[in-house]
């Protein structure tokens, strides 16, 4: 069943309309304030605006430059919401199947044996070269512009003494694609094919720096 027709007069109508901008809520109170209509609802207000195509301007959207209503004010879990929220430090699901503990150590993809020492971030600090980690217990840190060749080319063998401070561009004239393939060669030609790649290199800097000069 249908409710009642409400009228309304022309000079209603022009109050409406001209006030068409204001919120429903203000706008129906005005208009009861104005004509003394207590018949006339908050939903006949916007009823008859809708009809009639009169709108207040506003879609919905944040301007440039406005700030949410909320900013800046807390939002504590209600109910039994916090039962399900993430506590911190905690894990759960695939996360937590996945989960290493520090001291775990691993093969990386190219054959190196690495220890997770840390659950910090950047997520790529987390885990270190072994090898390099015993090196530098007993040698302090590496210094910068140098990498660690391996002596007897087996990478899993992770003994101090099998790991040598060079230049990193050194590591290019020992490589097996275009240097003098040291990894691959006899153990009894590796100790001279370090020794002339170490001259090569230390020629090579050292026309650089005349021609810098």
């Amino acid at each position: 069943m249908k409710g009642r027709q409400i009228h309304y007069s022309d000079e209603e109508l022009s109050f409406l309309e001209w006030r068409q901008a204001f919120s429903r809520r203000e706008l129906h109170a005005a208009f009861v304030a104005r004509f003394g209509r207590a018949d006339i609802t908050l939903d006949h207000i916007k009823a008859l605006c809708s009809r009639r195509g009169w709108s207040t301007g506003r879609d919905g959207c944040f301007v440039k430059g406005q700030a949410p209503f909320n900013k800046g004010k807390p939002h504590p879990a209600r109910g039994r919401a916090s039962e399900t929220q993430f506590k911190k430090g905690s894990m759960a699901g695939a996360a937590a199947a996945k989960y290493k503990p520090i001291g775990t150590e691993r093969f990386n993809k190219d054959g190196y044996l690495e220890r997770k020492v840390h659950d910090g971030m950047p997520r790529q600090s987390r885990w270190r070269l072994v090898h390099l980690i015993r090196w530098e217990e007993l040698n302090g840190p590496l210094p910068a512009g140098e990498a660690l060749k391996c002596l007897d080319g087996n990478r899993r063998n992770t003994e101090p003494s099998n790991w040598r401070a060079v230049p990193r561009a050194l590591l290019a004239r020992l490589g097996g694609r275009y240097g003098r393939g040291y990894d691959a060669a006899p153990s009894e030609l590796k100790p001279t094919i370090l020794a002339i790649a170490e001259l090569e290199h230390a020629a090579r800097e050292r026309n650089r720096g005349q021609d810098a000069s």
